[in-house]
């Protein structure tokens, strides 16, 4: 399974930042500090002609990472617009720290109107793995005027109004091209409804040391095409089914075959002998 990509829960996630920040030494801000450049560093190259950006901050530490990637972004020489997301900002540090270091670099946040500034690509920093109910009717008009612009969207950890833990949208979700998953991949980006909004999903550890999945066991593991071909050897051209094996499928009630179905045609389609 070492190849495989370990999927965690968010409260599992929550937890290996608090070992960061209680074990190792390394200070919320800092954490947030590198979400914020490793979202403007994939930003710039995946978008190098860019050079207008919307950033739509939340409230919580998902907003604290966008308002890192602002003044990045402004220290640069792009333009930038920061909307705050309704439901205020940031009460609580680091995202609070992050917000007066956008503000000191000459940064202002606006508030959301109905309308949206005419950008090149915007940055969901809405809302982080938290979320499990649906976006106010406030935010989900938000999400749905970032939806419309049809601007390439980069979500910072999930797309907003999504759960990281299943999947599930219950609500407005944010249509990402890419999101950024940040210390672990969330399972909820592979699950549900996910794959729907959540674009192409990377992952970036922010400089952590890598997972020890004996101390972090994964609630899931990701095969992806490139684990299984080592299990998919190339066959002889006169291979006979003998040597490949025998499956047998038991189950499915009349009219409730479904299940046996597809694992018979599974089985088939990976190449099963008989």
């Amino acid at each position: 399974m070492a190849d495989m990509l370990p999927l965690y829960r968010a409260d599992q996630v929550r937890a290996m930042d608090r070992r960061a920040i209680e074990q190792w030494g390394i200070p919320a801000y800092e954490l947030m500090c590198r979400a914020g450049t490793a979202a403007w560093d994939l930003l710039r190259a995946q978008w190098p002609q860019a050079r207008c950006i919307g950033v739509a901050c939340g409230p919580g530490n998902n907003g604290g990472d966008g308002y890192v990637l602002a003044r990045l972004a402004r220290e640069a020489g792009w333009i930038v617009h920061v909307v705050s997301a309704p439901g205020g900002h940031p009460r609580r540090d680091p995202a609070r720290a992050a917000l007066a270091a956008w503000r000191a670099a000459g940064g202002r946040v606006e508030s959301f109107d109905g309308m949206l500034p005419d950008v090149d690509v915007w940055v969901d920093a809405i809302y982080g793995i938290g979320l499990t109910r649906p976006p106010s009717d406030a935010v989900r008009a938000l999400i749905e005027r970032i939806n419309a612009s049809r601007r390439p969207v980069l979500a910072l950890d999930v797309p907003s109004g999504l759960d990281a833990d299943r999947g599930h949208a219950p609500g407005m979700v944010v249509n990402a091209r890419i999101t950024l998953s940040f210390i672990a991949a969330k399972q909820g980006l592979y699950t549900g409804a996910a794959r729907d909004f959540d674009g192409e999903v990377r992952v970036d550890r922010l400089d952590l040391p890598p997972i020890d999945t004996d101390q972090d066991p994964p609630s899931a593991w990701l095969v992806r095409d490139s684990d299984l071909s080592g299990w998919l050897a190339p066959r002889h051209a006169n291979a006979h089914k003998g040597e490949h094996g025998h499956v047998l499928c038991i189950g499915g009630e009349v009219g409730m075959g479904g299940a046996v179905r597809l694992c018979a045609e599974a089985a088939l389609r990976t190449g099963v002998g008989l």
